[in-house]
Parts: structure tokens; C-alpha cells; sequence
């Protein structure tokens, strides 16, 4: 269900008086609560439905401009945490529409930049990773104060699809207006025009909604605490829903940088095994390989997300630990599809491709899931940061170093495999402490001035009475 509030009925008084911090607006009766509690927030059904579909509008916007032209991957690592560090302290619709503008402005700049000065050219496509490192870091925490529970499942797998989506167009888009203009620079002209109107779309119809506030939690009116990056950091470190997830997310990641590197290049050489391809010593590999391969992650990535986010939906309702062994079960059975997939080249090209297909399918089930599992398991003020350190150790120790490492290995995609494996391990060991901590980070939210404390700190100082205590037994 989307955050609704009750409104204050007609019997309640209500006067405009001076909050202590200078702000207008405050109930002002004996009978009330004092200030500093949280004032009632409410959003129509209706508008949460229209503020997701706008984000994920600018989600298909914001892969179709990275994979026009690949995006450095070093510049998203890096504008990550500040990102997540920025989007849960302050405006996060301001820091979205600033990310918007700024990679819309580089991308539309970059297309008037003239060979000579290629650095200058790649230095822009550097800060196009940087704005849509706020938008991978911060859409998803809004769309988890707008939505809790099968809502929020179903919205997240909506929200994700439109990656796989997004990025298959944005190579037809370039390839297309290449072909149609003669200059693919115009591809990167014309993405600025679809992106003023998401940027127009977000500051009218996407509000900024309190942190936790789909769960009714709200944020303090005055007076809130803050804890610093280090205290989030280091509540995070201890969180193992979070680390165990993330490390699962990794292996994905991992397998996942190293098929959209070489497996249009393995494509390639198959096809020349069985003699359907003339070897081409200078380009190992084709436009067709990649237009295969891409259609295949595209479709996949639909279906699975799908699969994915209505497996977890209906599961969690008899198993409360659902979502990580949907997506330990998901990567334990993508190993022998791409172990299959690569043993049965040289004979069989079919089975080879469905099994590849198979392979990434059950690999596109998970995404959604597991931004799901972050959402319940991280308090709100901090989901934030959370979002930008598995973005950032996802991408560091997954897809960024292993195009290399398969290339170093003989037999390289088998390693794959054996990484899939290990995340799924990690997903196991992620539903082991799942349900402790949900219960630990709704119960730090119900409590506004703890900021990211620890669970034996909250009980020093009895603000968690009892929960933390349940839960471990």
C-alpha cells in the first residue's frame, strides 16, 4: 500500500503558531503532542502510482544514455557515496533533478566536441556516470517511502525491467540515428529533449516523501539526529542481511560484466566451429554476435525480473526468509546453465544458446529482490548510503575486474560458475539473519534520535526494549 496518513478530523483545532525553530504550521493545544514529533504525511493512492511510473521513465532514460556510449564505470564508483551520503541527509528530489541536469548537460555537450580533443569528450562521459550515479543511488529509497510490502515488490520490478529495457534501446538508438543522420552525435542530442521532460515530469508529479514514511514511521519535525557517514557505515558493516546481500549481488555482478564482455566473442567463435562463420582474424566477432547476445539479455531480463518479484511476493507470504533463498536458488541453478552452455558449444550451438538464455534469465531474477531486501532489512534515514555501497562494492569487486580476469583464464567462463555458486552461499547466509534484521531496522526507526546506533547501544539506553533480544533467540 502506497503511504497514506490519516488526515486531523474536523473537531481538531488547528492554529498557525512559531515552532521553536522558526517555522509556521505546528498544532498548537494542551491535548497535543509537543513539536517535535512528527507531523502526519499523506500522498493519494493515486500519485504514488504516477511518482513511480515518472521514476521509472527516467530510469529507462538513464540507461539508454549510458549505453549509448559507455559510461566510465570510475566515475560512478567515485560520485556514489557522496551521492548516498547526500540523499539521506538532505532534499532528495533536488538531488535527482541536479543529477539529471547533469548528466543530460554533459551528454548534450559532449556532442559538440571535436575529435581533436577526445579527452575532453571521454571527461564528459566520465560526468554523465557521475549524475546517474544519484539516480541509481537515490530512486529506489524514494520508491521505498512510497510503497511497503507486495506494492513495493511489484513497483521495484516494474522500476528494474526498465534496465535491461533501457539499455537494449539505447543501443538501437544509436545505432539508428548513426544510420539514419550519418553523425551519431545527434543520438546524444536528442536524448537532452527526452530528458528536460523527465526532469519537468520529477519536479511536478514526484514528491519528496519522509524517510520511512510508507511504513508510517515519518521524520521527526524539529531536532532530528543525524549520525555521521562513518556511524551508517559502520551500523551497515554490521548488519549481515546487508553485507551477506551484497556480497551475493557481487558474484552477479561479476558474471554479469564478464558475459557482456566476452560472450559475443565466444558466440562468435562457436559459430565458426561448426562452420557458420568464415574466421575473421582482424575482428573476432560481429555485429551480429552482439545483436544476439543483446536481444537475448534484453528478453531474459524482462522475464525474470517479473518471475522474480512475483516468486518473492507470493513465497514471503508462508516463508518470511523468501526473498534471499529465491535468489540463492535462482544463482545455484544459473551454474550448470552456463557450465552447460559452454561445455555443449562445440556440439550442440542450440542447446549451447538455450542454456545461455536459461543462464541469464535466472540471473535477471534477482534484481529486483534483492533492492527488496535492502529496503527492509537498512533503516530509511541510512537506505541511502546503503544503495551507493553495494552499487560501489558491487561494481569494484564484480563487473569491472572480471572481463579481465576471464580473459587472463584458460577455459574463463567456467570461473563464472564457480562465482555464481559462492553467491548463492552468500544469499543462504543472508536468510539466516534476514528476519533479525527487519525487526532491528523497523524497530530503529520507530526511534527517530538513534540515528544508525548499534542494537546493544539501543538497549543500553533502552530504546529497544526487548525486540533485539526476541529476535536472536
Amino acid at each position: 500500500m502506497s503511504a497514506e496518513c490519516p488526515d486531523p478530523g474536523p473537531e481538531e483545532p488547528q492554529s498557525q503558531a512559531l515552532r521553536p525553530g522558526g517555522h509556521y504550521g505546528t498544532l498548537v493545544s494542551d491535548q497535543y503532542p509537543p513539536p517535535s514529533t512528527p507531523a502526519p504525511w499523506s500522498l493519494p493512492r493515486w500519485r504514488a502510482y504516477v511518482a513511480a511510473a515518472v521514476l521509472c521513465y527516467i530510469n529507462l532514460l538513464n540507461y539508454m544514455n549510458w549505453f549509448i556510449i559507455a559510461v566510465f564505470i570510475g566515475c560512478l564508483l567515485l560520485s556514489a557515496p557522496l551521492f548516498g551520503y547526500l540523499g539521506d541527509r538532505h532534499s532528495r528530489k533536488a538531488t535527482l533533478s541536479f543529477g539529471i541536469l547533469l548528466w543530460s548537460g554533459a551528454g548534450l555537450s559532449s556532442s559538440f566536441i571535436s575529435p581533436k580533443y577526445s579527452w575532453l569528450f571521454f571527461l564528459s562521459r566520465g560526468v554523465v556516470g557521475t549524475g546517474t550515479a544519484s539516480y541509481s543511488t537515490i530512486a529506489p529509497t524514494v520508491l521505498g517511502d512510497l510503497f511497503v510490502k507486495d506494492q513495493r515488490t511489484r513497483v521495484l520490478a516494474i522500476f528494474y525491467i526498465f534496465i535491461p529495457v533501457g539499455s537494449g534501446l539505447g543501443y538501437v538508438l544509436g545505432s539508428a540515428v548513426a544510420e539514419l543522420t550519418g553523425n551519431w552525435r545527434w543520438a546524444l542530442r536528442i536524448m537532452p529533449c527526452l530528458e528536460a521532460v523527465a526532469l519537468i515530469l520529477l519536479i511536478l508529479l514526484v514528491p519528496d516523501p519522509p524517510r520511512g514514511a510508507a511504513e508510517k514511521q515519518g521524520e521527526k519535525a524539529v531536532g532530528t539526529l543525524r549520525s555521521s557517514w562513518c556511524e551508517d557505515v559502520r551500523y551497515l558493516g554490521r548488519n549481515w542481511s546487508f553485507v551477506w546481500s551484497t556480497l551475493g549481488v557481487t558474484s552477479m555482478a561479476f558474471v554479469t560484466g564478464a558475459l557482456g564482455f566476452w560472450a559475443p566473442k565466444f558466440l562468435f567463435e562457436a559459430r565458426v566451429i561448426h562452420g557458420w562463420q568464415v574466421p575473421d582474424f582482424q575482428e573476432p566477432g560481429s555485429s551480429q554476435d552482439s545483436l544476439i547476445f543483446g536481444t537475448l539479455t534484453v528478453v531474459t531480463g524482462i522475464i525474470g525480473v517479473i518471475l522474480g518479484a512475483e516468486a518473492a511476493r507470493r513465497y514471503k507470504k508462508v516463508n518470511p526468509r523468501a526473498e534471499p533463498l529465491i535468489c540463492a536458488s535462482s544463482l545455484l541453478a544459473t551454474a550448470p546453465c552456463l557450465y552447460l552452455a559452454l561445455v555443449l558449444a562445440p556440439t550442440t550451438l542450440l542447446a549451447s544458446y538455450v542454456f545461455l538464455a536459461l543462464g541469464e534469465l535466472l540471473l535477471s531474477c534477482n534484481w529486483a529482490v534483492v533492492a527488496d531486501i535492502l529496503l527492509s532489512v537498512v533503516v530509511p534515514r541510512c537506505r541511502g548510503t546503503a544503495e551507493a555501497l553495494q552499487i560501489t562494492v558491487g561494481h569494484i569487486l564484480g563487473d569491472t575486474g572480471s572481463p579481465y580476469l576471464t580473459g587472463l583464464l584458460q577455459q574463463s567462463f567456467l570461473c563464472c560458475a564457480f562465482v555464481i555458486i559462492l553467491g548463492g552461499g552468500c544469499f543462504l547466509l543472508t536468510a539466516l539473519h534476514l528476519e533479525r534484521d527487519q525487526a532491528q531496522a523497523q524497530a530503529r526507526a520507530q526511534q527517530p534520535d538513534t540515528g544508525t546506533l548499534d542494537s546493544k547501544d539501543m538497549e543500553s539506553k533502552g530504546l529497544l526494549p526487548g525486540i533485539c533480544a526476541s529476535t536472536e533467540d
